[in-house]
């Protein structure tokens, strides 16, 4: 079972990456604009990932027990929360952290990395 550490190790491993301390939680963000692509809640069992608006919905009925929306305060945002927990292994948990980076990242970055994420789609 995946846990917040692996969550910082792997979000700190992607390019550009670095954490900071926001709203009194630890917060992952791309580059130097450092635009956030992820978050952990205080509790370390969610994270919250960019996710386009128009996906939210299938994600979280495809997998309610892996995503939701924190009512009230995702509604406005392309966000998502993510139970830690829930996930199957480390691997998803990559591919979930990575897509979010994805749309984060600056195009600079993504240019340098183009095995990470193809920059012409942002």
């Amino acid at each position: 079972m995946v846990n917040a550490d692996d969550v910082r190790r792997i979000a700190l491993s992607l390019p550009g990456a670095f954490e900071k301390l926001a709203w009194g939680m630890p917060t992952f963000r791309a580059g130097q604009g450092g635009k956030v692509f992820a978050s952990l809640d205080d509790d370390d069992e969610v994270m919250g990932v960019k996710c386009p608006k128009e996906d939210r919905e299938e994600l979280i009925a495809s997998e309610p027990d892996k995503f939701f929306l924190r009512k009230g305060h995702d509604d406005n945002y392309a966000w998502l929360r993510v139970r830690i927990g829930a996930l199957d292994d480390e691997g998803e948990l990559y591919a979930i952290l990575l897509d979010s980076w994805r749309q984060a990242a600056p195009r600079k970055l993504l240019d340098i990395y183009p095995e990470l994420g193809d920059a012409g789609t942002r």
